[in-house]
């Protein structure tokens, strides 16, 4: 099998790491006689949630456990990991949200990815109101009633408009279409990251006060909180063809992972191991409240996990 080696990150990307395994519990193995790995390094893109975070290292600390392998993750937004299979900079992406376009310009167009099968999850996005707010207003689920609660939705940054407020702004989001070709009297503010839409609905819940935000599953945030989804128009197939008028819900996305085809093609033990990773929504977000919520190490968070489900990490492992 041909050794990967370390390659040149990103330039201009900040808070990439190697980060070696931390688990005592779990014996690291699968090196050649001469101690050295057959399975060499990879490159996996870190996309900002905490979910994505979870099946990252989950998958990489089997790979580093099992197949000696050596993890290298980057930190990036989503579109821009999609430039790292040209560049060479990115082996994995491990949880894709659709992308069509970028399947076609990477996939379908200049080949340097390739599709590596499902991880299993279904991913929703949506808008959501806090609980108390489905309770007091029920119609308030209705997208067409949106525009009658307008007023209780306007913030200092909304323009004298609803607020509706958004999470990171790398996120796959429509949202600013369906305000525009919905004729909502919002606009959308950008809150900057998962975390901050998290405190956003605890502090409306405890404080009953009105918010509207753009959220997720899987996520273990619903653990805690039981949110409720807003009913946008149904999707059809096409409805979202045009990014510019687009105006209807979100699809259900099948969570898939995207690989280089270098890596695909290199023979690493590595690629393999990624192609059968498979699990559930509930494991997802196992280890994320792990992480989020516990503050245990995302490394640590994995090896909690992978020790608690021998027999779903064997049916990833290589034969």
């Amino acid at each position: 099998m041909k050794i990967r080696l370390a390659k040149a990150l990103v330039a201009g990307v900040v808070g990439t790491a190697v980060l070696a395994g931390c688990g005592d519990s779990i014996e690291e193995e699968a090196t050649t006689a001469s101690g050295e790995s057959e399975c060499g390094t990879v490159d996996m893109a870190i996309n900002p949630w905490v979910g994505y975070e979870s099946n990252a290292h989950v998958v990489g600390r089997v790979a580093e456990t099992k197949l000696g392998c050596t993890m290298n993750y980057v930190d990036l937004d989503e579109q821009t990991s999609w430039k790292g299979f040209e560049t060479g900079d990115v082996d994995v992406i491990i949880e894709n949200w659709g992308h069509e376009d970028l399947i076609k310009k990477y996939v379908e167009g200049n080949g340097t990815a390739q599709l590596a099968g499902s991880t299993g999850v279904e991913g929703i996005i949506g808008w959501y109101v806090p609980p108390w707010m489905a309770e007091k207003y029920p119609d308030i689920t209705d997208w067409e009633n949106l525009n009658k609660y307008a007023d209780m939705f306007e913030t200092p940054e909304s323009d004298g408009k609803g607020q509706l407020l958004d999470g990171d702004p790398g996120y796959v989001t429509n949202d600013e279409a369906l305000v525009k070709n919905l004729d909502l009297d919002y606009k959308v503010v950008v809150g900057g990251s998962e975390t901050a839409l998290i405190e956003a609905f605890r502090s409306a819940e405890e404080n009953k006060t009105p918010l509207l935000a753009y959220f997720y599953e899987p996520q273990w945030f619903f653990n805690e909180m039981d949110l409720v989804k807003v009913d946008l128009p149904a999707h059809e197939p096409g409805c979202d063809a045009d990014p510019q008028k687009v105006d209807c819900d979100y699809p259900v996305y099948d969570l898939n992972k995207v690989v280089a085809t270098d890596f695909a093609e290199s023979g690493s033990p590595a690629y393999e191991l990624v192609e059968s990773f498979e699990w559930t929504a509930e494991d997802q977000n196992t280890v994320s409240q792990m992480i989020a919520e516990e503050g245990m190490e995302p490394d640590e968070a994995a090896d909690a996990w992978i020790e608690d489900n021998p027999d779903k990490v064997d049916a990833w492992l290589p034969s």
